[in-house]
C-alpha cells in the first residue's frame, strides 16, 4: 500500500511537472526550478570565468557583444509577443570572448554567452555569428538544463523515489548541476535526449536569428564549414550531437519554413 502510494505521487508529480517548449511546442519534464537552476548555473559560469582568460581581440569581443545584444533582444520580443514576458526576468545577459583554440561557444541559464576564440576564425560575417549564438540561447530558451536536470533526477532516484527525492532537493540539485553542466551522460540514455535537445536548438535557433535580422541560409553553410574543420568523427550513436550531416539536413529542410513565417 505505501509502495502504490508513492508510485502514485510520483506520477502526479511528472504530470503536474510537463510544459511546453516556446517555439516547437515539445511537451517536457521539469522537477526543477528556475531559481535553483540559475543558482546552480551562475556559480558554474562564475568558477568558469575566474580561471578564464578574456580575449583582447577587440574587434571580435565587439562584435559578439554586438551580434549576441540583437539575439538578446530578439529573444526577448519573442516571448513578448507569445505570452511569455514573465521569463524574461529569469535573463542577465553577458557576453565573453575567450582565449582557447576550441570551436565551442555557449550559452548559461540566465544568458551568461561564452565564445571561444577558435570558433571566431571560422566566422565571415555577424550572420555566421548569430547561427551560433542563437543556437545556444535556444538552449536557455527552452530550459534545455531544467530539463537535463529533471532526467537526471529521475535516472538517479528512480519514479518511485522522486517524488520524496524532490521534497528537499537543493543538496540533490547541486550535485546534479555538476554532473549535467560537466556532463557525463551514459550512453542509449541520456545521449539520444540531448541529441534531440542539440536539433531542437538547431531549429530555434534559426527562428530567433531570423527574427534579430539574420539570414537563416548562413547555418547551411556555417554547419558546412563545421564539418570541414572537425578533426574527429564520432558515430551518431555514441555523440550527444547529430551528425554533421543529419544536421546540415534538417537545417536545408528548416530554413525555408523559418523565413516564411518569421522572415522580414
Amino acid at each position: 500500500m505505501k509502495n502504490l502510494y508513492f508510485i502514485l505521487l510520483a506520477a502526479a508529480m511528472l504530470l503536474s511537472s510537463c510544459g511546453s517548449v516556446p517555439i516547437t511546442g515539445r511537451k517536457q519534464l521539469n522537477l526543477v526550478s528556475d531559481s535553483e537552476v540559475l543558482q546552480s548555473s551562475l556559480a558554474q559560469y562564475s568558477s568558469f570565468m575566474q580561471s578564464a582568460k578574456v580575449s583582447t581581440q577587440k574587434t571580435q569581443s565587439e562584435q559578439v557583444t554586438r551580434v549576441g545584444k540583437k539575439i538578446a533582444a530578439a529573444t526577448e520580443a519573442y516571448l513578448r509577443a507569445n505570452g511569455l514576458e514573465s521569463e524574461i526576468k529569469n535573463f542577465a545577459w553577458e557576453f565573453n570572448l575567450v582565449k582557447s583554440d576550441e570551436l565551442n561557444a555557449w550559452c548559461m541559464p540566465g544568458g551568461k554567452i561564452v565564445v571561444y576564440e577558435g570558433i571566431m576564425k571560422l566566422m565571415s560575417s555577424d550572420d555566421d555569428l548569430a547561427v551560433v549564438l542563437g543556437h545556444e540561447v535556444a538552449h536557455a530558451v527552452a530550459k534545455h538544463s531544467n530539463e537535463r536536470m529533471s532526467q537526471q533526477m529521475l535516472a538517479q532516484y528512480g519514479a518511485v523515489a522522486v517524488g520524496v527525492a524532490t521534497q528537499g532537493k537543493s543538496a540533490q540539485t547541486q550535485q546534479i548541476a555538476q554532473q549535467v553542466y560537466g556532463l557525463g551522460a551514459q550512453y542509449g540514455v541520456m545521449q539520444p535526449f540531448s541529441r534531440k535537445h542539440e536539433s531542437e536548438a538547431d531549429k530555434m535557433g534559426l527562428v530567433l536569428m531570423t527574427i534579430a535580422g539574420y539570414n537563416p541560409q548562413n547555418a547551411i553553410t556555417f554547419w558546412q564549414k563545421m564539418a570541414a574543420a572537425s578533426t574527429t568523427s564520432v558515430p551518431e550513436f555514441l555523440s550527444s550531437h547529430p551528425s554533421h550531416e543529419t544536421r546540415i539536413s534538417d537545417l536545408t529542410k528548416w530554413v525555408p519554413q523559418v523565413q516564411k513565417q518569421y522572415g522580414k
